[in-house]
């Protein structure tokens, strides 16, 4: 079984984060080609043939200089004669509390370094599809347990230093011995070697059908060993840019890598700004009056004041989770009448509704977008009556309501929670909402545990595992979804995998660890102005270097 073959950044958005190596070739400059040629014979010449020669040679110099800078403003101009800008701003809703990628969770850190600073093994497209990456091609045994890497050559880090086998097998060593974030997705990778130079060999214990896709993201990335540097405030990656500032409060500037080795995916804008705007309605401000080029999110409600002539808007399924977390450890909600009972009591409807109608109904734990999925709304259908019914059982009324608190970021906005509060209080629980700020609830929820009700944005694909692994903060435990999802990962037939799969999120949904609200299309507003931007999975996949702006 074997990848698709290429030189690296051909076939994916992501992975371009190398430093471009000089290539040999032959002297450009006139006057050293010319002395090398008329260096034989110049005394033979005389005053006036030399004179003549040296008219030439200017000349020459001359005209190579005119096209050099033509080519010089060709390439700052697109087919059209249009000039492109040096800088893009791009505004955001999530900001990276750190540049820390090997400690630090959340999403907002992999969506705005993966890919644009850090590089990893392979990569993948807005299609979610795994492409090559730092590997240009793969094989993979009939047993399913040995992944053979090829990489691509003369690679390097932004620092200079060369990058190659020794690096990458050093780096997924590391994750594993450290147990660096997202370590747990590679528990069944026992080792990785340098076969030689170019050539990287991983050995697993079990089979695993979502390896080559992890390796796109955290446990695929390849730091330098040798660089010293601080990690939260500062990066060291191969890719196409370089960070140039950090301020979590404010913004990001990454800067184009000028050692960057590759071609396909050179930036085709010198210097990208990135705003982190919490706030809805300034972020729509700050696109009307051009502070930024792009917002990625864009509040659905407010994008429909935005005139079509000068901005492009649109959605797209994506693999973002709006999940309420039930915690299933809290003696109140290892009810599992009172977990069904708040399922059948959230009119999905209303919230799509009041969002703009761009989101889809989710009813289970699988995006549309990745493997398993599958429709799951009609497990827990909207229906007052049958949600009272179970609280009554469960010893609650409305007269005599089940107290909740409900515990997430206020980058989110207070609509969500005053609706869930205002619906739940119709079956009997009286919810009180705690508006926290995101880096609070990275710690006291997601770190923590701490919580009874939680709601965020999982943006994260393939991330069916947070369900069979009960250290995670859901505090979920069900031992037949871990052997069905033990099964999946199993399986060497894709159609198999998905199958296994399938059955693990319909059990998971049935069980009603969860509610989750609906799947999060992200609506994106461009400045026509700006070319590039991806339509689809900007969350999780943001390819910095394709995008640029006409002046």
């Amino acid at each position: 079984m074997s990848s698709p073959t290429g030189a690296h950044g051909e076939a994916d958005a992501t992975k371009q984060e190398n430093e471009q190596q000089p290539q040999s070739t032959a002297s450009t400059d006139a006057t050293l080609n010319a002395r090398a040629k008329s260096s034989n014979g110049a005394k033979s010449q005389g005053p006036k043939k030399w004179l003549i020669a040296l008219i030439a040679i200017i000349a020459a110099v001359a005209v190579i200089v005119a096209i050099a800078v033509t080519r010089g403003k060709n390439d700052d101009a697109n087919t059209s004669g249009v000039t492109k800008a040096d800088t893009v701003t791009i505004g955001l809703k999530l900001a990276p509390v750190s540049l820390d990628i090997r400690h630090q969770s959340g999403s907002a850190i992999e969506q705005v370094l993966i890919g644009n600073v850090y590089e990893a093994l392979l990569s993948r497209d807005s299609d979610n599809k795994v492409q090559p990456g730092l590997a240009k091609s793969w094989d993979i045994s009939k047993d399913g347990k040995t992944y053979t890497f090829h990489l691509n050559q003369n690679m390097t880090f932004s620092n200079g230093d060369k990058l190659d086998a020794d690096d990458v097998a050093w780096s997924i060593n590391q994750l594993k011995e450290k147990q660096y974030y997202n370590a747990n997705q590679v528990a069944s990778l026992d080792k990785a070697e340098a076969v030689d130079a170019n050539t990287v060999k991983l050995t697993l214990s079990t089979p695993d059908s979502n390896l080559l896709w992890y390796l796109t993201g955290r446990p695929g990335l390849v730091f330098d060993k040798n660089a010293k540097y601080n990690a939260k405030t500062e990066a060291v990656g191969s890719g196409p840019y370089t960070v140039e500032s950090f301020d979590s409060a404010s913004k990001m500037v990454l800067k184009a890598n000028p050692k960057y080795w590759g071609t396909a995916h050179k930036p085709a804008t010198q210097n990208v700004v990135i705003r982190f705007l919490t706030d809805d309605n300034a972020a729509v401000n700050a696109l009307k009056s051009g502070d930024v080029d792009v917002l990625s999110p864009v509040n659905a409600t407010l994008a429909k004041s935005l005139d079509a002539s000068t901005y492009t808007v649109s959605a797209a399924d994506g693999s973002d989770k709006f999940v309420l977390a039930f915690n299933c450890t809290n003696d109140k909600l290892k009810d599992k009448r009172v977990r069904q009972a708040i399922r059948y009591g959230i009119n999905h409807k209303e919230i799509i509704a009041s969002r703009g109608n761009v989101d889809y109904a989710l009813g289970g734990p699988i995006p549309s977008v990745d493997p398993g999925y599958e429709d799951l709304t009609g497990l827990y259908p909207y229906n007052v009556d049958k949600a009272k019914e179970l609280m009554k059982e469960a010893g609650y009324t409305t007269d005599k309501p089940l107290r909740l608190t409900l515990t997430y970021a206020n980058t989110y906005g207070t609509e969500l929670g005053d609706q869930l509060k205002s619906q739940l209080a119709k079956i009997g629980i009286d919810l009180k909402i705690d508006y926290v700020e995101f880096s609070t609830w990275l710690q006291n929820v997601h770190a923590n545990g701490d919580y009874e009700l939680s709601l965020v944005d999982h943006a994260e694909s393939h991330d069916f595992y947070k369900w069979t692994t009960p250290e995670y903060y859901y505090h979920y435990d069900n031992k037949n979804v871990q052997a069905l999802y033990a099964k999946a990962l199993a399986a060497t037939d894709e159609e198999e995998s998905n199958e296994y799969l399938k059955q693990a999120a319909k059990a998971v949904s049935e069980d009603a660890p969860a509610d989750w609200l609906f799947g999060y299309r992200v609506t994106v507003a461009v400045d026509k102005h700006v070319q590039g931007f991806p339509s689809k999975l900007s969350q999780t996949v943001l390819p910095l270097w394709q995008i640029s702006k006409n002046k």
